[in-house]
C-alpha cells in the first residue's frame, strides 16, 4: 500500500492575508505545517492558540535552516518578496509568494533563474486563476461561444484597506492583470496608467490602467481604495456574447448575455447597417469552492507530482512586466509605455 506523501510547510508572515494561508496549509491533508514566522509576537500568539502543534518564531533563519521544511509560503510585504523568496530558494526550499511576486522585472528573472538551478518550484499567489468562476469563463472563451474578444474592463474598488507601503496599482492590480492575461493568453503591446494621490503623498489612491493588445483588443482596469462602492467585477465583450464575472455575488458569479451588434456587411442605411441583438441572460451552474484552498492544494500537488504551477514564476513575470510599465506611465502622466 502506497503511503501518501506529505509536504512539510512553513509560513513567513501571518498578518491579514498570511493567517488565511496558515489556516489552509494547516488543514490540507497532504500538508504538515511545521512553523510560522512573524516579527509581531501578538500575531504569533494567535497562531499558537489556534494551532498548538505549530512552532512559532520571530527569526526567519529558524525556518530557512530547518532541514525538515520542504516548502515556504511568503506572505510578507511586497517590498520584501524578492529578498525573502531568494533566501528560501537558496536554502533549498520550494516557495510560494503572495502577489506581486516582486517589484522589478530583473528581480523576478533572478528568482526564476535560481529556482531552475535549484530545481525548486516557485509559485505566485495569483488567486483568481484558481477561482472556479474565472476558469468557467476561460473555458467559455476557449469554446468559441463568446466569439472574438473586443475588450475587457474590470473594477476593483472599495473604501479601504488603505496601505502606506504601496499604492493602489501594486496592491490591487495584480489580481485583474493576472486574470486578463490568463483569459487572453497573451501579453499587451503597450500599457498606459494615470492616477492621483489624495490621502498620502506619492501613493496613488486611484488608478486607471489601460492595456492595449495586438489585433485591437484592449482592457481597462479601475483601481481605488477611495470609493463608496465595493466592486469586484470583470466584463468581457465578444462579438457573439458578453460575460460578467461578479465576485461580490454570493452564488450567481457568472452571467452570460446574448447581446451584441451585428454589422450587415454592406451599407443600406444608417438605421439598417447594424442590427442590435438583445437575447437571454444565462446564469450557469457550476461548483463553487474556496479559491485559496484550491490554490494552496495546487502548490502542494505541483511539489508532490513534480508539475509546473499554473501561476509559476513566468506567470509572475508577465504580470510584473505590466506593473513596471504602468509605474513608468504613471510617472509620465499617462504616456503609453511599450512592452
Amino acid at each position: 500500500m502506497s503511503v501518501k506523501k506529505i509536504v512539510n510547510t512553513a509560513v513567513i508572515g501571518v498578518g491579514n492575508w498570511g493567517k488565511n494561508l496558515v489556516r489552509n496549509f494547516a488543514e490540507l491533508s497532504n500538508s504538515n505545517l511545521i512553523a510560522c514566522c512573524d516579527l509581531d509576537e501578538k500575531k504569533l500568539e494567535k497562531i499558537k492558540k489556534s494551532f498548538p502543534k505549530v512552532s512559532v518564531t520571530k527569526n526567519v533563519n529558524d525556518v530557512l535552516r530547518d532541514p525538515e521544511i520542504d516548502a515556504i509560503i511568503v506572505a510578507t510585504s511586497a517590498s520584501t518578496h524578492f529578498k525573502m523568496a531568494k533566501k528560501c530558494l537558496l536554502s533549498g526550499k520550494h516557495v510560494f509568494v503572495e502577489k506581486p511576486l516582486c517589484l522589478h522585472v530583473k528581480d523576478v528573472n533572478e528568482l526564476n533563474k535560481i529556482a531552475k538551478e535549484k530545481n525548486k518550484k516557485i509559485m505566485v499567489g495569483h488567486l483568481l486563476e484558481y477561482h472556479p468562476a474565472v476558469n468557467y469563463l476561460k473555458d467559455f472563451i476557449k469554446s468559441g461561444k463568446l466569439g472574438d474578444i473586443y475588450y475587457i474592463y474590470s473594477q476593483r474598488v472599495n473604501l479601504g484597506k488603505i496601505r502606506d507601503d504601496e499604492n493602489a496599482l501594486w496592491s490591487l492590480a495584480p489580481h485583474d492583470i493576472s486574470v486578463i492575461l490568463y483569459l487572453l493568453n497573451e501579453e499587451p503591446v503597450s500599457v498606459a496608467a494615470r492616477g492621483e494621490y489624495y490621502l498620502q503623498k506619492d501613493l496613488e489612491d486611484v488608478v486607471f490602467l489601460n492595456l492595449q493588445f495586438k489585433d485591437k483588443k484592449m482592457a481597462n482596469i479601475h483601481l481605488s481604495w477611495l470609493d463608496p462602492h465595493k466592486i469586484r467585477k470583470i466584463t468581457v465583450v465578444g462579438n457573439k456574447k458578453m460575460v460578467v464575472f461578479d465576485d461580490m455575488e454570493a452564488t450567481e458569479k457568472i452571467k452570460i448575455y446574448d447581446k451584441g451588434a451585428d454589422p450587415k456587411g454592406k451599407y443600406v442605411s444608417y438605421e439598417e447597417s447594424i442590427t442590435l441583438r438583445n437575447g437571454d441572460i444565462l446564469i450557469p451552474s457550476f461548483t463553487l469552492k474556496e479559491p485559496l484552498k484550491l490554490e494552496c492544494q495546487h502548490f502542494l500537488d505541483c511539489i508532490i507530482k513534480n508539475k509546473k504551477p499554473l501561476s509559476d514564476g513566468y506567470d509572475g513575470l508577465r504580470v510584473v512586466r505590466v506593473l513596471e510599465a504602468a509605474r513608468k506611465s504613471l510617472k509620465k502622466n499617462g504616456v503609453p509605455v511599450r512592452l
